[in-house]
């Protein structure tokens, strides 16, 4: 066997590192030796002649151990290269070995990532598969079935002929003694019809204004109640015209200005009037007075609506008492409006009146009450400062035509305005004639102490009726006193706190807006009033009809989004088709439970909608035991932390689903990779697309799969108000506004969801925001997104609202708000912040601890640009102007998830991993 044949068998028997070692150790030895051989035979050849015999004898022998030697050393090159090439088999061997065990790692990781999903999902559809057998249960058990709103009802008729009523009878008629409820069924929407005052004139006197007939036609045609067909009307409304003077100071024969054969004529009178209104407005100048048509005349059933009232004419629960029409025909009238803040103004109390002449007795009597106030004025402190003036100018004044110990208005429009802006109390004196329960002109003093946001403070009021105070709470807007609290009236004034006083300011001011401020205020106001006796419901506000953006026949194409998602797996919930929320279920009970605060709080008599913020919710006996269709309690009832947590929404309303809806702007791919987030998100009901482009989005656009239905709707122009519109496509209460660039995981959406569900009329969301004061300047608030331990603001490019406050932007917030956001294409979200905290009076819920959100690579965005962030601070200073004050609330409360920082056993999981 051969020498290097030994060595690989011995080679074969060590390890790798010891041949290393032992080659490494050859080669080195192996040219020591060598040198020295050769060197120590070199040496020998200057020896002398004398011993060439031994050095012969030595060639020999070296000769021989020289060939040797290199046959040694060839051997061992040979050996090493023959190592080396197999090193490096090896260690090519070794990075092939190394590379399949990454590969099978990376699967081994993949493979758990799968199963992992895999367990998720199949957890998912369990919990959508036994919620989806609890609510087939709930399906067979349901003892009634689903009721639908009923047909409408209505007469085919017009009023039969009946007997007029005795005139001595009049004053007795109340709604059910002098009403037909036959023609205005519970289902019958109220229909309205309006006599044309252009053919029916019921003035003897004189014609109506022309301004006020078509003022007044173009109001009604307005109205949702109003029917061209008479016969179908429950309600017949008369234009009888404007409060005119009476001619004598003290009239002893009644001077009729009613022609009452031409309104026992009207067409539709049936003889005694029952159903119509007789509508006299005070329109003219109201420094002239104002009488009462109707005085000494037989009207019949009919109700009448008017300024001037005496008692023994008033029927309360049937006529009703109406402001003067002194405001435009309708729409903006933000800019009449002063500012509600400071809380106090320079003149504690003001007042600027005559006294038109009276009877000895009440003037007497008001004599001394000019007196006692004046000597309040005179004791005040130097810091309440009074602005009381009793006697105008005679040259201005004309006594003789206003009502018996009523009391005048001074000077002009602009110079009561002027003061009453500087007031914060205005005193309004009943007049002296107690036979009055209201007059034009005390009317009047209201409508313009309430447009300037003076406090009305009514002396005399205990005896007087107020503009619809049947529904209307005047109690939280003006301060009605008796006369013989005169004395009192500076410790009663000086006892309301700066807080008290924005409350009675904010709280006339909403009633002046919503219900005085022009003419279709007035008239809407009023037929509401009637309507709301009769307990009928309004007219459904109508939605937005989007146009879609493409036709029926045309199916987009579609793409499946990546499946892997770098976000942890985690169950939030069941996957279930679409349902919408239950709509108008209180269409009947609304008025009867919360009249009040439709008419106070909300402002909102005159529609109904799908649902309110304000639905109240069941008692929790009532989820298990008779109203338990649709709840799903955590753990079946008996709670529980993650696991029984994910598999139902609890809380104390029934299930339900929310809807996203994205504005865009010809952002297809970002829109595409925002569609794609949004598969597999629970409670998800369907995906409304604003697009907000110029042109439609590309037919040859593919859509991706977003686990819901996908509805892209087109708009006539490019508005950021667009974004709220309240489309017929949302069928949910929750409505979630994102932008299209925004990223949210899925476990911060379902979490901000459960939140909005406890906190359903306030925005709920991620991005906050807060207004700070201007320390430099003191010129109002300034917009700011800096890090902050308070906020005012959600931002509505992520974020939950109600979908009545769709509704609400278009319908309650001043149209100048939204055509300042259309000017500026910036603040939509700040406008709806405003809206919210002006109706609630509360501040935004902010979850978790988004604060901003960033998308690379999206292209420019409006934000991008410098002036939008200067643009805000504007926005923030005009809708204050706009809204008479800041609305927002500074809050220092954020939502995190239950179990967030608690220590629960290992078997146990948190109601969200990761929140």
């Amino acid at each position: 066997m051969h020498l290097h044949d030994k060595i690989f068998q011995w080679l074969g028997h060590i390890k790798l590192s010891r041949v290393i070692l032992m080659v490494s150790v050859i080669l080195f030895l192996v040219p020591l030796v060598t040198h020295y051989y050769l060197s120590k035979y070199e040496s020998s050849s200057t020896l002398g002649l004398n011993a060439m015999h031994n050095l012969d004898s030595l060639a020999d022998i070296s000769s021989v151990n020289a060939d040797d030697l290199k046959l040694r050393i060839k051997e061992m090159l040979r050996i090493k290269a023959s190592v080396s090439t197999e090193l490096r088999e090896l260690e090519e061997r070794r990075g092939r070995l190394q590379k399949e065990a990454a590969l099978a790692s990376a699967k081994a990781d993949s493979v758990k990532a799968e199963y992992a999903r895999a367990s998720a999902e199949l957890q998912r559809l369990r919990v959508s598969a036994d919620q989806a057998r609890l609510a087939q249960l709930e399906a067979i058990r349901r003892d009634s079935p689903e009721l639908a709103p009923p047909d409408q009802i209505l007469p085919s008729r017009p009023p039969s002929i009946l007997t007029p009523l005795n005139p001595s009878l009049e004053i007795n008629c109340r709604m059910h003694s002098c009403f037909d409820h036959s023609r205005c069924s519970l289902t019958s929407g109220f229909p309205i019809y309006f006599y044309d005052p252009d053919i029916y004139s019921p003035l003897a006197s004189a014609e109506i204004d022309g301004f006020l007939k078509t003022t007044l036609r173009q109001t009604v045609s307005y109205n949702a109640h109003l029917t061209r067909n008479p016969n179908e009307a429950c309600l017949y409304l008369v234009l009888i015209g404007e409060a005119f003077p009476n001619t004598k100071t003290v009239s002893t024969e009644p001077y009729k200005m009613l022609n009452e054969t031409a309104i026992k004529s009207l067409p539709f009178w049936g003889g005694d009037g029952r159903n119509h209104v007789l509508l006299n407005l005070a329109r003219r100048e109201l420094s002239v007075g104002s009488g009462d048509p109707f005085f000494g005349s037989s009207t019949g059933r009919a109700i009448i609506a008017q300024s001037t009232f005496t008692l023994d004419r008033f029927r309360p629960g049937y006529d009703v008492i109406i402001p003067p029409a002194l405001g435009p025909p309708g729409g903006d009238v933000w800019s009449e409006c002063a500012p509600m803040a400071p809380a106090r103004r320079k003149y504690l109390l003001s007042f600027q009146g005559s006294h038109s002449p009276a009877t000895a007795t009440n003037k007497d009597n008001d004599k001394q009450l000019v007196e006692s106030l004046q000597n309040i004025a005179k004791a005040a402190a130097s810091s309440d400062v009074f602005f009381l003036q009793f006697e105008c100018d005679p040259s201005v004044e004309r006594r003789a035509t206003l009502p018996i110990g009523d009391w005048a208005l001074c000077g002009t429009d602009r110079s009561r305005r002027a003061i009453l802006r500087d007031s914060t109390f205005v005193l309004i004196l009943a007049p002296s004639d107690q036979k009055y329960a209201s007059t034009a002109l005390l009317q009047a003093r209201l409508y313009e102490a309430l447009r300037s946001g003076a406090i009305p403070v009514i002396l005399g009021g205990d005896r007087l009726n107020l503009p619809y105070d049947e529904v209307l709470d005047w109690r939280r807007a003006t301060l009605s006193l008796p006369k013989a609290r005169c004395t009192e009236l500076h410790f009663l004034l000086r006892a309301l706190s700066d807080a008290d006083l924005l409350v009675f300011r904010r709280q006339g001011r909403v009633l002046w807006e919503r219900y005085m401020s022009s003419l279709q205020a007035s008239v809407d106001t009023l037929l509401a009033v009637i309507r709301t006796r009769l307990n009928i419901p309004g007219r459904p506000a109508v939605a937005s009809v989007g146009m879609p953006a493409f036709n029926e026949s045309y199916y987009p194409l579609k793409m499946e989004p990546p499946a892997v998602d770098s976000e942890p797996e985690e169950t939030l919930g069941p996957l279930e088709a679409p349902y919408p929320s239950p709509a108008y279920r209180r269409n009947y009970s609304l008025i009867l439970l919360h009249g009040y605060e439709m008419w106070n709080d909300w402002g909102e008599p005159f529609s109904i909608y799908p649902q309110l913020p304000w639905d109240p919710p069941v008692t929790s006996e009532a989820r298990f035991l008779g109203s338990a269709a649709g709840f799903r309690p955590v753990g079946a009832g008996a709670g529980g932390s993650g696991k029984e947590f994910s598999e139902a929404l609890g809380g104390d309303r029934p299930r339900e689903q929310f809807t996203i809806v994205i504005l865009t702007y010809e952002r297809e791919a970002v829109l595409a990779a925002a569609l794609a987030r949004l598969r597999g998100l629970p409670y998800l009901n369907k995906v409304v697309v604003v697009w907000n482009g110029v042109t439609g989005p590309s037919p040859s656009m593919t859509w991706p799969e977003s686990g819901a239905p996908v509805a892209v709707v087109r708009t006539p122009r490019n508005s950021l108000n667009n974004r709220f519109l309240p489309y017929h496509l949302i069928e949910t209460e929750a409505v979630l506004c994102v932008d299209d660039d925004a990223h949210l995981r899925h476990d911060e959406i379902v979490f901000a969801f459960r939140v909005w569900r406890e906190h359903r009329d306030r925005i709920v969301g991620f991005p906050g925001r807060y207004h700070a004061w201007d320390m430099n300047f003191n010129n109002g608030f300034l917009y700011n997104s800096n890090y902050s331990c308070e906020l005012s603001m959600v931002l509505t490019g992520a974020a939950f609202v109600h979908r009545y406050y769709l509704w609400a932007y278009w319908r309650v917030l001043p149209s100048a708000v939204r055509d300042y956001v259309d000017e500026y294409m910036n603040c939509e979200d700040i406008a709806m912040n405003f809206l919210v905290a002006h109706i609630t009076r509360k501040p935004p819920v902010k979850v978790t601890s988004r604060w901003t959100f960033r998308c690379p690579g999206c292209p420019v965005t409006l934000s991008a640009d410098e002036t939008h962030f200067h643009e805000r601070h504007k926005c923030i200073q005009f809708f204050s102007q706009v809204m008479g004050y800041t609305p927002l609330l500074s809050t220092q409360f954020r939502a995190d998830s239950v179990l967030f920082k608690t220590r629960i056993p290992h078997d146990k999981q948190k109601c969200f991993k990761f929140i």
